[in-house]
């Protein structure tokens, strides 16, 4: 088949070369000028399937309003902008019952856990080298976060997931680098997830796709598709490119391609910001940054070691440009890093990045047949994207050549937005 994929971000890198794996025609349009350059530019990095789940989730509403003008607010709307996601935020709250978050959760840990397998099945297969550190502690300050953590806990377990409730000399053990004059109750370490650099791996895998026969077109934007039993993908140079199946990764953009076949998702950019920021290093000691990855369990936020630097990642901001700073973002990733690790980092030299994660109102992403003939899913991973793209490949490529899929697809095709 010759199949056009829209979008080089993770997810269409991945579902580009697991395509060409199969032996089709695959032919990448990507409006940038590189694979994963906006959402998978600079994310947090983490590779936690005991970690994947929905923003939707009981008592969050609670949460959000009871933060949401405060100085370390996780959601912040932009101002009048978010007013027209009112309507996303509305089915967003209905999916924070309980009946319809733990289907939303065990559909993301059943597509997290084949992702992890099979990022790590190519990483050796495909001797992939890029930087990763193994190890997750889950930072709880206070009680109030260990009580909050017993539903992932209690999840862990069920999953047979390894993890260990430490307490903080433990945890001081694990990441010597740690600030003791920040209070810490207790930690959640999971030594078998980790984090990896998304970008480095997008861009190697691409070359693996390419010497497969998969083409990329950078700086290529795609302006319109046509559903049917031959599919066309128009471009904005005024091509026409004719195909067997459109595969549609484009994050956001994806809603207005979608809407012109018929095809209306609730899909909204929620902005996460990062900073990256190279380690502070000292004549004879050791680097006082983390050894692998943190996730702040109060603030939302994730710390990351990426060869030598450091990412701090989170918050989300609702409306809003790319290209318009967010000051109070900054502040709080900024605070977290001060809090646990005061003066790890070159801040000087720190890079900060703002990125739209394209995200359905309740949690997981969507895969599969879209119902326009020969237009076919993958997208809406939100801030999940570099955790569940290579089992969202997988389950897309097995699809499309008409093969079962390699899990449990209930909760994570396009019929439940319809229902």
């Amino acid at each position: 088949m010759r199949i056009v994929i829209v979008g080089a971000g993770i997810i269409g890198v991945t579902t580009a070369y697991e395509l060409a794996l199969q032996g089709h025609e695959v032919i990448v349009y990507e409006r940038r000028g590189s694979v994963a350059s906006e959402a998978s530019f600079a994310n947090g990095g983490l590779l936690a399937p005991g970690l994947a789940a929905p923003t939707a989730a009981p008592g969050m509403p609670w949460k959000v309003l009871s933060r949401l003008l405060a100085s370390h607010a996780r959601l912040r709307p932009a101002g009048l902008d978010a007013l027209a996601h009112l309507p996303w935020a509305w089915r967003w709250w209905r999916a924070c019952r309980a009946r319809v978050h733990g289907p939303n959760r065990a559909a993301m840990h059943r597509l997290a856990q084949l992702s992890s397998a099979r990022l790590q099945e190519l990483a050796h297969s495909l001797s992939l080298e890029f930087e990763q550190a193994p190890g997750v502690v889950m930072l709880l300050r206070g009680e109030r976060e260990l009580k909050a953590a017993q539903p992932s806990l209690a999840l862990l377990r069920e999953m047979g997931a390894p993890h260990q409730v430490i307490d903080a000399a433990r945890c001081h053990e694990l990441e010597p680098g740690l600030h003791t004059a920040t209070p810490l109750h207790a930690a959640i370490h999971l030594p078998q997830d980790g984090v990896g650099n998304c970008r480095q791996f997008a861009h190697q895998l691409k070359a693996e796709a390419q010497r497969m026969g998969a083409r990329f077109r950078f700086d290529t934007a795609v302006r319109q598709i046509s559903a049917g039993s031959a599919p066309t993908v128009a471009l904005d140079n005024g091509i026409d490119v004719p195909c067997d199946a459109v595969v549609v990764c484009a994050g956001v953009g994806a809603r207005t391609l979608l809407a012109g076949v018929g095809v209306r998702l609730p899909l909204v950019a929620v902005y996460g910001a990062s900073i990256t920021a190279p380690l502070r290093h000292l004549d004879g000691l050791h680097a006082p940054g983390p050894r692998a990855a943190l996730t702040d369990e109060r603030h939302q936020v994730s710390i990351t070691r990426l060869g030598q630097r450091v990412r701090i990642a989170g918050g989300a901001e609702i409306g809003g440009a790319p290209d318009r700073a967010t000051p109070g973002a900054l502040r709080l990733l900024y605070g977290v890093l001060d809090d646990w690790f005061p003066g790890a980092v070159l801040a000087r030299e720190a890079q900060h990045w703002k990125g739209a994660q394209p995200m359905l109102p309740d949690g997981p992403p969507v895969l599969g047949e879209s119902g326009a003939p020969g237009v076919w899913l993958n997208l809406g991973h939100g801030a999940s994207g570099w955790m569940l793209a290579c089992g969202s490949a997988r389950v897309l490529a097995e699809g499309l050549a008409g093969r079962a899929a390699p899990l449990d697809l209930t909760g994570l095709t396009v019929a439940r937005l319809r229902s």
